[in-house]
């Protein structure tokens, strides 16, 4: 069997660095971070994910804020409160819940988020800081999967990767961030042609896709790392995009789900609301 790459455990050590970096920002400046979450409409999977992220501010003592906007909220309602909590000091970090409801274009209630308080490194400003290779803030859950990675002692330096999926919020970050790291890329999607071909020639392969049980054990090769992504939710159990059950002794390393990759998101949001706070007081 290959090694699982337990989430709780990386999780739990970077947790464990921004508690310490939370208390000496405490000594040092006299204040605490702030992260500001907007939550629209009534999503059920919105709705677990944002009590998750306050649940978990409250651990790290970091404050938390919800501002909740009904389903028939207006664009600019939310727009004027974007631009309140911009100019607001107290606030390091200001999170739009996604999916935002139908007649409300995301991409404009995003880009009002100012640089440097953009814990999820969705603006076009931290977009295109990550294709440069500068510093900036980076989107959780790719970061999660290059931290969990990192723990495991994974090379990533010329190694073969498929990302399948291509998604502003996993895909086509992860992209870039293997790209930096010198790893040679192949970004798959639904127009790809001979997926099982690009994933058995891959050493790493990354599912996020929303397919259930997509990946299977014919599709990579002997010692591939597996990395899944996906969250899929059939009859009240959770499933990921890899047939876990059937990859687990022909991978190296592999996510299970849950209790994977999931569990780096949240973290890293904390740890990006530090980084945003040392943005804003540094200056």
């Amino acid at each position: 069997m290959g090694i699982i790459m337990e989430g709780k455990t990386v999780s739990s050590a970077l947790k464990e660095k921004v508690k310490k970096e939370v208390e000496e920002i405490k000594i040092k400046y006299g204040k605490t971070p702030k992260l500001t979450v907007i939550l629209c409409g009534d999503d059920p999977a919105s709705i677990i994910y944002v009590k998750n992220k306050e649940k978990a501010c409250a651990a790290l003592k970091i404050d938390s804020e919800v501002i909740r906007f009904d389903s028939n909220a207006s664009e600019e309602e939310i727009k004027k409160t974007i631009n309140v909590l911009a100019k607001d000091e107290k606030v390091n970090g200001i999170l739009v819940q996604l999916p935002l409801p139908k007649g409300i274009n995301e991409r404009n209630i995003i880009e009002l988020i100012p640089l440097e308080k953009d814990v999820d490194g969705l603006t076009s400003l931290n977009v295109s800081k990550l294709v440069r290779g500068e510093e900036g803030i980076v989107p959780c859950t790719p970061l999660g999967i290059i931290d969990m990675l990192d723990y495991y002692a994974i090379p990533l330096e010329g190694k073969r990767v498929s990302v399948v999926g291509r998604s502003m919020l996993v895909g086509k970050p992860l992209f870039n961030l293997l790209t930096n790291r010198n790893a040679t890329v192949t970004l798959c999607h639904s127009k790809t042609k001979d997926l099982k071909e690009e994933t058995r020639l891959s050493d790493i392969v990354i599912m996020a896709i929303g397919k259930p049980l997509f990946l299977k054990e014919d599709m990579i090769k002997d010692g591939a790392i597996v990395i899944d992504v996906g969250i899929n939710r059939i009859d009240g159990q959770i499933y990921g995009d890899a047939d876990f059950e059937n990859l687990k002794n022909k991978a190296s390393y592999i996510t299970p789900v849950p209790g994977g990759c999931g569990l780096m998101t949240v973290a890293e949001l904390l740890n990006n609301t530090i980084k945003c706070f040392y943005l804003q007081n540094r200056k």
